[in-house]
């Protein structure tokens, strides 16, 4: 368990909290959610990290940022937005994170400047956290319709500036194909599928694919956590995007944890969404320990 997530269980602290304990539970439970979307956001498990902890203590240090949404989740995630668009995202200030001028975060940052202001925002939240575009509205402080535009922008900009090679690593054939067949959609060549850990990294080492779509348990038990890791210590910086039944073997809380992972059942958007910000931005964090 992090200390972020420590900070909402009850953990002695340094200044008393005004936020009741009911409350407090349930930020708790929804927070692995916050986390994965400020880690996709930013691309960085570290600096979303950061985001979220800047969250709790603004909501900690403003109750009224707890009463912008009856919805708690969304209030949340509203909170997380103002205090996103406060520190001057996406341009990189006050700590929040690394040196901009080295390494994949800064890539990130100078890919971030290209696009649409608001426009990845609003497709995390629809695509990765599932939000209505009435709900993303109330985050964002927009109109559902202004949502909406938001989105589809943001997918004409990212899928109309980078072509890639993807390798798949999946052992179900169906869900193999189905995923084949939106990444072609897309634009993007397929390498290939593998079924099992074996297969994964002989076709990886081959192939040497821009981004790799990865399942967690494939055919012979192996792992597919296992393959991602090996092809990272030979490949190097490439993003990957697991797409697992089990998100909890990922979601731990513990260092690294994936900046993409999406949940089967899974739908056409989702995979778009993951595989057009992976493409564009090639700085997802992966296992690499």
């Amino acid at each position: 368990m992090t200390d972020l997530e420590r900070s909402t269980q009850g953990n002695p602290a340094p200044r008393q909290s005004s936020v009741p304990d009911s409350t407090a539970m349930r930020i708790a439970a929804d927070l692995p959610y916050l986390r994965r979307y400020a880690r996709a956001l930013t691309g960085s498990q570290e600096t979303g990290d950061r985001y979220a902890a800047a969250t709790l203590e603004a909501m900690v240090n403003d109750r009224s940022l707890l009463a912008r949404d009856d919805d708690l989740k969304i209030a949340l995630f509203a909170a997380f937005h103002a205090v996103w668009q406060s520190s001057g995202a996406p341009i990189a200030q006050d700590g929040i994170s690394d040196d901009p001028g080295i390494g994949l975060e800064a890539r990130a940052q100078a890919h971030l400047a290209r696009l649409t202001p608001n426009t990845r925002e609003a497709l995390l939240l629809r695509t990765i956290e599932e939000f209505a575009h009435d709900e993303i509205g109330r985050i964002m402080q927009i109109d559902a319709s202004e949502a909406q535009d938001l989105i589809a922008i943001a997918y004409r900009e990212m899928e109309a500036s980078i072509r890639g090679k993807v390798m798949v690593i999946e052992d179900e054939p169906l869900i193999a194909l189905d995923i084949r067949n939106i990444v072609n959609d897309m634009g993007h060549d397929v390498t290939g599928i593998a079924r099992t850990r074996d297969q994964a990294i002989k076709l990886g080492l081959e192939k040497r694919p821009d981004l790799i779509l990865a399942d967690i348990q494939l055919a012979d038990n192996s792992s597919g956590i296992d393959a991602v890791r090996h092809l990272m210590g030979e490949l190097g910086d490439v993003p990957v995007i697991f797409i697992t039944a089990f998100p909890d073997r990922l979601l731990t809380g513990e260092r690294p944890e994936p900046a993409f992972l999406i949940t089967k059942p899974f739908s056409p958007e989702q995979v778009r969404s993951a595989v057009s910000q992976a493409m564009f931005f090639a700085s997802t964090e992966t296992l690499m320990s």
